[in-house]
């Protein structure tokens, strides 16, 4: 009688064991639970921001390429360095620094003719003279100069010189304040919306999840969204350009 006491003892005393062990093993899952609902990746409030900023280039690239031909190598080189020559005398004229211009080297390149027999059939190519290339590029801060020349260049096309004049390149050399503004700015209004969106839910905004930066697209100014691109936008042809950034917000509430 009294081992049978005892065994229901024993009984008793597993099953209040087993028991408060599923109540803390509940107990650890609903705060584990709790927890990750407030500080996970994704939970929360999320919102995404955004800024623009319209900007001035400060700087102008224009490129432009003359061309000659010869007979012979040496007929060419000679006919491409008094081009060359005409080429850097009516840029100093107009107002270009020295600092500001670079000639690039000259490409040479043979020109071949090819034969046929009296039945149009192909018989050999043979050399037929020189085509020689060179390049001129301006690089300078004093756009309208430069606007003006890369617009007008029939006095050099005059007097011989077969000149190509390419579109010019806008540039900012203070792009990356720009950028810093724009990140600012944008984080800013991504805020904003995550705290319209507490007051108008009921809760209070906790801490900082996660933030993403988006791609920056720099377009023409009033070229619209139609020139963004999924890896950004980097225009360089217009003077008057936009800037555009997004950043993602990831706020936990209570």
């Amino acid at each position: 009688m009294e081992k049978k006491n005892r065994s229901g003892l024993v009984a008793i005393a597993v099953a209040l064991i087993a028991a408060a062990s599923l109540i803390a093993c509940v107990t650890i899952f609903t705060n584990g639970f709790v927890g990750y609902k407030k500080t996970a990746s994704g939970s929360g409030l999320t919102a995404t921001g955004s800024a623009s900023m319209d900007f001035e280039s400060d700087l102008i690239v224009w490129r432009g390429r003359f061309s000659a031909y010869g007979e012979t190598t040496s007929a060419a080189y000679q006919i491409i360095k008094n081009d060359a020559k005409q080429v850097r005398e009516y840029l100093l004229e107009n107002g270009v620094t020295e600092d500001e211009l670079v000639f690039t080297s000259v490409d040479f390149n043979q020109r071949y003719r090819t034969e046929y027999d009296e039945n149009g059939n192909y018989v050999r190519d043979c050399p037929d003279g020189y085509d020689l290339n060179q390049s001129v590029t301006i690089t300078s801060n004093d756009i309208e100069k430069v606007e003006g020349i890369s617009r007008d260049i029939s006095e050099l096309i005059e007097s011989g010189v077969e000149f190509t004049s390419f579109s010019p390149e806008y540039y900012c050399t203070k792009l990356d304040e720009v950028k810093l503004e724009l990140i600012e700015k944008a984080t800013e209004n991504a805020k904003q919306r995550i705290d319209i969106m507490a007051a108008g839910t009921g809760c209070q905004v906790d801490k900082l999840l996660s933030s993403s930066l988006g791609v920056f697209q720099i377009t023409a100014q009033n070229s619209g969204s139609r020139e963004y691109t999924y890896d950004g936008a980097f225009d360089i042809s217009s003077r008057y350009k936009t800037a555009n950034i997004t950043v993602r917000l990831n706020y936990a509430t209570r």
